[in-house]
């Protein structure tokens, strides 16, 4: 009986592990109609030291990848989009406390026996992690005036290169689910 409330309880929480959490915001000025290229924003945030890494190369292929399904074209000469990519990492804490109650047993020597006596007590417990953080922007180029970002926000764990790879791939398609414009005349 122990192992099955035990498998239904690993179930339940696997059922409520979720993915990064996703926000975006669009100018309703911008006249997305018109645009049909685009290209990497130079320096690129994520790119700030001056140099890029295996990390930052995925982060920049994947938006590539999700920007050209969408039917633009990369045009580094006349751009009609620039695309700027960030991602950083912080360490949060959490802290739950909870009530807890337990027993402790005296001996009684009215009763000839022993008594159980409970008492509560607050249990804190304190959880480190680290969060990052990914943005996309996506600049008009010849305004030089933001159009649209798309943020997620998620726990970051261990993982090897491929796993790495996987979540950005997975974490950039789900920021531009939220882009809901494709390229003019596609």
């Amino acid at each position: 009986m122990a192992t099955v409330l035990l498998a239904g309880l690993l179930l339940l929480l696997s059922a409520c592990a979720s993915g990064p959490r996703i926000s975006s915001e669009a100018d309703p000025s911008a006249d997305f109609s018109r645009y049909r290229s685009f290209a990497f924003y130079a320096p690129l945030a994520i790119e700030s030291q001056g140099y890029a890494t295996p990390t930052s190369r995925r982060i920049r292929d994947a938006a590539r990848a999700q920007m050209e399904a969408r039917g633009y074209v990369y045009d580094e000469s006349a751009p009609d989009l620039w695309v700027n990519l960030n991602a950083y990492l912080q360490e949060r804490t959490d802290v739950t406390t909870i009530p807890d109650v337990d027993y402790d047993f005296y001996y009684s020597y009215r009763a000839r026996s022993y008594v159980a006596v409970p008492y509560w007590r607050d249990r804190t417990e304190v959880r480190r992690y680290a969060e990052g953080t990914l943005n996309v922007d996506l600049v008009d180029a010849r305004q030089k005036r933001l159009v649209w970002t798309g943020v997620a926000v998620g726990r970051v764990g261990r993982a090897t290169p491929e796993e790495r790879g996987a979540k950005i791939d997975a974490a950039m398609a789900e920021i531009f689910a939220r882009y809901p414009h494709r390229a003019a005349g596609r």
